[in-house]
């Protein structure tokens, strides 16, 4: 890690991160995202009651997963043809599974033996049937303006348990849709919006100083230091100062945590089999399932997760087969590593999209489906949710949310509740108003809590 000895000038962010992106690359602009987890913004804090669970991994399937060919079986969809637009069935056969006898998708079969743990939420809705808007609105509860997401939000409210790793961390974020507003904190300081990690094998880049010993760049460090700390006691209301000195001190410590963290060749075989590691089409989300459990291991509050190209206007058997093939069994492993590591209870896993897919056939081919907010399906699985649970439904044809209604906000009061945060009161003074992650509504979905 290589540090300028201007840095104690620095007021503006920008430009402090252009003058140093290439002494500290991927360093300059994670550790500013997250600084020091048992000091300053990011200490561990007491939620607002008793908490079911201690961490989230958001695991975001970009592109709307078809529930109809999923998680939501309709078998009166197949034979209700007919009409201006052809209403289109089940391209996948659905089978019991579990002593609840969930009904789920063959597309799934690993995940399906899980059933028992999963709590189906067939009521979702959501405000648009746009890609960007929807994918916004569930990571930040606007389809409309820019607000710090969900993560940011959580992390603020509970801080972090990891010492020497950011509290937030995204893997292998899109950067399309929304792009880093999926992450980002807006007004909310900047110690709260996720930091990049990249599972595919680039790791991170400039973690480790090649042209300073750990002696002589901790001597360097103080130096710089001591001149930041001088800046800030002239001009304390600048808090991207605080944020720097913040910031240097995490990117220290990670110098050693994180290289550590990504290596996952020190994971048994055993393990890497289970997360599909190595399997044509799983390894890639079976890197990024291992390295969410290693993050959680760690105290790491929120890890967000993404797998592209569930956008299924046509090819939908083929394409879904082939996306549910790359998740299935990482999704699988990651449940059964946590339930075996007694960390199952405590996490809280939550799966889905930005909305669904609609019943009718987009194209006329009888193989694809176009966007639908107004009835999908997500799901969740520990940190005190109920398993073997199938809450909501949609109506006969899986058109629209007819019972257990979630919206983004109930989503996003509910996941705080798990991690006992009273989302009416989990808010942020900015321009004269109270902010809060569900805005002015949101209501706990409290039959799904164990």
């Amino acid at each position: 890690m290589n540090t300028c000895s201007n840095t104690a000038l620095a007021l503006d962010r920008r430009s402090f991160l252009q003058r140093t992106a290439a002494g500290f690359g991927w360093l300059a602009f994670a550790a500013l995202n997250a600084p020091r987890a048992q000091a300053g913004p990011l200490a561990p804090k007491k939620p607002h009651f008793t908490a079911k669970a201690k961490r989230v991994i958001f695991l975001f399937m970009q592109g709307g997963p078809s529930h109809l060919d999923t998680f939501d079986w309709k078998p009166e969809l197949a034979s209700r043809k007919g009409g201006p637009h052809q209403l289109l069935g089940s391209v996948i056969d659905f089978h019991p599974h579990g002593q609840s006898g969930q009904m789920i998708s063959d597309v799934f079969p690993q995940l399906a033996t899980h059933a028992d743990e999963l709590c189906i939420l067939n009521g979702m809705q959501t405000k648009t049937n746009s890609h960007q808007q929807a994918t916004v609105a569930l990571h930040t509860g606007s389809e409309t303006f820019v607000r710090p997401s969900m993560g940011a939000w959580i992390t603020y409210g509970l801080g972090t348990l990891a010492e020497d790793l950011p509290g937030f961390v995204t893997i292998d974020p899109m950067h399309d849709q929304g792009g880093a507003m999926n992450y980002g904190s807006a007004f909310l300081p900047a110690a709260y919006q996720g930091s990049k990690l990249n599972a595919s094998g680039a790791g991170v880049p400039n973690v480790a100083n090649r042209t300073l010993l750990a002696g002589d760049q901790r001597r360097q460090l103080d130096f710089i230091q001591r001149l930041n700390g001088g800046l800030l006691a002239k001009q304390p209301r600048h808090p991207e100062i605080e944020g720097v000195i913040e910031s240097f001190e995490l990117a220290h410590r990670m110098q050693t945590s994180v290289p550590g963290v990504l290596d996952l060749s020190d994971e048994p075989e055993s393990v890497r089999r289970l997360y599909g590691i190595g399997e044509r089409g799983a390894g890639q989300f079976g890197s990024q399932c291992l390295l969410a459990r290693r993050l959680a291991e760690k105290g790491v509050r929120f890890i967000q997760l993404t797998h592209n190209g569930w956008d299924h206007h046509n090819n939908l058997r083929k394409g879904l087969s082939e996306r549910a093939a790359g998740i299935d069994q990482p999704i699988a492993g990651l449940l059964t590593d946590l339930k075996q590591r007694g960390m199952l209870d405590d996490t809280l896993i939550v799966w889905g999209g930005e909305f669904g897919r609609g019943p009718h056939d987009d194209k006329g081919n009888g193989d694809g489906r176009g966007h639908h907010g107004r009835g999908y399906t997500m799901w969740m699985a520990g940190g005190g949710t109920k398993g073997g649970l199938r809450f909501g439904a949609t109506d006969e044809t899986g058109d629209e949310a007819v019972e257990g209604k979630m919206d983004t906000q109930d989503l996003h009061a509910t996941i705080l509740h798990l991690l006992g945060l009273d989302h009416e009161a989990l808010t942020y003074n900015y321009a004269g108003r109270d902010f809060r992650l569900t805005n002015v509504s949101g209501k706990v979905a409290k039959a799904i809590l164990a």
